[in-house]
């Protein structure tokens, strides 16, 4: 079996708004096929007929799209896969792969949550499938929390005391916030703090250890609901969507370099309790701390879960 040469990166924002020109080298250093032919000769392929060497994006933050990376960089290894990931926010994520430095991202939230990045690169990438059609971006509150709509918020802002805490500037969740949800409910007054994933958590698990008021942006599939005593606001206004799909999306010529990786990700689903517990066991459970190991875990106490989309992929 090849191993891993993981190279996780953690692109900054700091980083991309002094000109950083994607050349996000993940993978373009070590055999990256690109769209421009790539560097990966006929004979780094698999008996499969896929090239050797696969790139995976991930959004930084957003654990769904995190634990179903790791989850195909295991299984892809024990396939004999050299398995390379990267991390950073979308818009660079979307970038990379729009100019080969990545092969595939796993979590491109449609029609709206990241439809402003389908538009700007949708020409230069191949959608490969969809693996989950309920997911919702949300505004949750502490579950004893004085409200339950959204438009009660503005009326009671000082429980929560005047701020709403979200997560990193370039998702699609917090333009969503800031562009329809803010000014549909009157919330321009309240502090909208832009922050990270990992710092949300850290203050909804405060707040609720703390029995205070807490409003976070959030998003269903998450595995907050199940380890905090949290719900969402009513969202009389509709202005944070409704349920989306989760498409997996590659870059241009995926298919013809992966032909047998495309047709298990064409295959590929998770149903609500695979994913809250793939998501349980990695980032509560584990912690986070190694996200390869958990996602092995997993497939030992799912034990078909290859078999079943490999014979799903060929039917």
């Amino acid at each position: 079996m090849m191993r891993l040469r993981t190279r996780k990166r953690q692109i900054a924002a700091g980083v991309a708004a002094l000109g950083l020109t994607l050349g996000l080298t993940a993978c373009a250093g070590d055999g990256d096929p690109s769209s421009d032919g790539g560097t990966q000769a006929a004979g780094d392929r698999l008996e499969n007929g896929d090239l050797s060497t696969v790139s995976i994006g991930i959004h930084s933050g957003w654990d769904e799209g995190i634990a179903v990376s790791h989850l195909f960089k295991v299984m892809l290894e024990d396939e004999g896969y050299d398995v390379e990931t990267g991390e950073a926010e979308a818009g660079l994520v979307y970038a990379g792969l729009a100019g080969g430095d990545y092969d595939v991202n796993f979590d491109m939230w449609l029609p709206s949550t990241h439809a402003d990045y389908l538009e700007k690169y949708g020409d230069d990438l191949e959608q490969l499938g969809v693996w989950y059609d309920d997911a919702k971006l949300t505004i949750a509150v502490n579950e004893d929390a004085p409200i339950t709509s959204l438009d009660e918020l503005a009326a009671h802002a000082d429980a929560f005391g005047d701020r709403i805490v979200g997560i990193e500037s370039g998702a699609g969740l917090t333009r969503i916030t800031q562009d329809e949800a803010i000014p549909a409910y009157g919330l321009e007054d309240m502090d909208f703090v832009i922050s990270s994933t990992p710092a949300m958590l850290a203050e909804l698990k405060g707040a609720t250890d703390a029995g205070e008021d807490v409003v976070v942006t959030l998003w269903r599939p998450h595995w907050a609901y199940d380890e905090y005593p949290i719900r969402d606001l009513e969202d009389p206004e509709g202005a944070m969507g409704t349920a989306e799909e989760i498409h997996t999306v590659g870059r241009t010529d995926f298919t013809a370099d992966y032909p047998t990786l495309a047709s298990w990700i064409d295959a590929f689903t998770l149903t609500d309790e695979q994913l809250f517990s793939l998501e349980n066991l990695m980032f509560n459970e584990d912690e986070g701390a190694d996200p390869d190991a958990s996602a092995r875990a997993w497939l030992e106490d799912n034990a078909t879960f290859v078999d079943d989309l490999q014979a799903a992929a060929s039917a």
